[in-house]
């Protein structure tokens, strides 16, 4: 049974070279209140990872980054489908960092409007 709006383990990155990769070589961009990193590379198995971040820089207390990272991950999962759609028409693989750059804890409305941004640049780059 597959699920399309699940975010499962495989969509996850979690290795830590790749992160390292990611950060290292991956092309950056700034969408409020976002920073993002990707990698795009021709794949036979189309695929899309990505790593959801909110630095303890700006949020000292863990529940306030537990919720933002919440958000940030249903976000994402509602609105994946369109990058997930262009790597498989593709055939690219693509690893994707989200980190959260604001000081405010923002409503879920503005990190999805962000996020939608934020896949529809990284569509057109594949």
């Amino acid at each position: 049974m597959d699920k399309p709006y699940a975010l499962a383990k495989s969509e996850r990155l979690s290795s830590l070279s790749a992160v390292r990769r990611l950060f290292k070589d991956g092309a950056s961009g700034f969408v409020y209140p976002f920073r993002y990193m990707t990698i795009v590379e021709k794949s036979a198995m189309p695929s899309v990872e990505v790593l959801f971040s909110v630095p303890k820089r700006y949020h000292k207390r863990a529940n306030k980054r537990n919720t933002l990272r919440r958000r940030m991950k249903e976000a994402y999962r509602l609105n994946k489908a369109s990058i997930h759609q262009h790597t498989a028409e593709c055939d690219k693989s693509v690893d994707l960092a989200l980190v959260y750059s604001s000081k405010e804890v923002l409503p879920f409305n503005t990190i999805e409007n962000a996020i939608r941004k934020i896949l529809a640049e990284v569509s057109e780059r594949i």
